[in-house]
């Protein structure tokens, strides 16, 4: 196990956790925090030994979103430094969605209580969401007088279309986990006793396949709605010369042939 300040990392069976470790806070995200977490995806998607990764919460919370305080201090810097400042955070977001979104593995967002604001971005931004039955994701962002800027507006659409995706972000109404499943907001809902075990059962899953296919898979994957049929087909060919060279793809072949029936003797 690695701990920081505010996340940590359990690996097993090449399944890493990654748990938002602020339990006090809801894990709610703060500027270290979200250090923390760009670092720690950046080591996951570069360690071989990790094949696939879990996010959740400790703590009754998966993540409160924002940190408040920390967003009654930006207000409190001169109005001149506001608008840089708060860009400058922006940028630290965006890293931090796209470290997590582009992740050359399958993620999955086990959510394990309240998922609002940034928070409810983070579990979109995954492959997949796993939900407690206690669970709840809130686009919260409207009762603070600020848009979605985790990612919200780009994920969320796809999962549920644009007009209930509109009508979440308008409203920042709080959605149940058994309605998050009817409108494919969530992929599974699970008992809150056996949600992460059976998000790392899950995950184990989906990494059984060759590493490297999956992660070209997802790279073309997450590009789809924004490309034609044509780059898609050229993306695919890439990827496909790349997985030719690929040992894991010489091994299948090969297991495959020698456990090929013989040929039975001519008459």
């Amino acid at each position: 196990m690695t701990e920081t300040t505010r996340i940590e990392i359990i690996v097993e069976r090449g399944v890493a956790t990654l748990a938002l470790n602020r339990p006090s806070a809801r894990n709610a995200v703060d500027d270290v925090m979200r250090g923390e977490l760009i670092a720690a995806f950046e080591r996951l998607a570069t360690d071989c030994n990790i094949r696939a990764v879990v996010v959740t919460g400790r703590g009754s919370a998966f993540c409160a979103g924002g940190d408040i305080a920390g967003m009654q201090q930006r207000l409190q810097a001169p109005g001149g430094d506001i608008a840089f400042n708060g860009w400058q955070r922006q940028q630290r977001t965006h890293h931090l969605v796209a470290a997590l979104h582009d992740l050359p593995k399958p993620t999955i967002a086990a959510v394990n209580g309240a998922a609002a604001g940034l928070g409810c971005d983070l579990a979109l931004c995954c492959d997949f969401i796993i939900a407690a039955e206690s669970a709840s994701l809130v686009m919260s962002y409207v009762l603070r007088g600020l848009i979605p800027d985790g990612g919200g507006m780009y994920f969320l659409p796809r999962r549920v279309g644009l007009a209930r995706a509109k009508e979440l972000i308008f409203t920042g109404r709080r959605v149940v986990a058994d309605e998050a499943l009817r409108i494919g907001m969530v992929d599974r809902v699970s008992r809150d006793e056996t949600l992460l075990a059976d998000a790392q059962t899950w995950a184990a899953e989906l990494a059984q396949g060759s590493a490297a296919a999956l992660a070209l898979s997802k790279s073309i994957l997450n590009q789809t709605f924004e490309l034609t049929a044509d780059q898609v087909f050229g993306l695919g060919s890439q990827a496909q010369g790349i997985c030719y060279t690929t040992r894991e793809h010489r091994d299948a072949v090969a297991a495959f042939l020698d456990r090929r029936a013989p040929a039975k003797d001519a008459p």
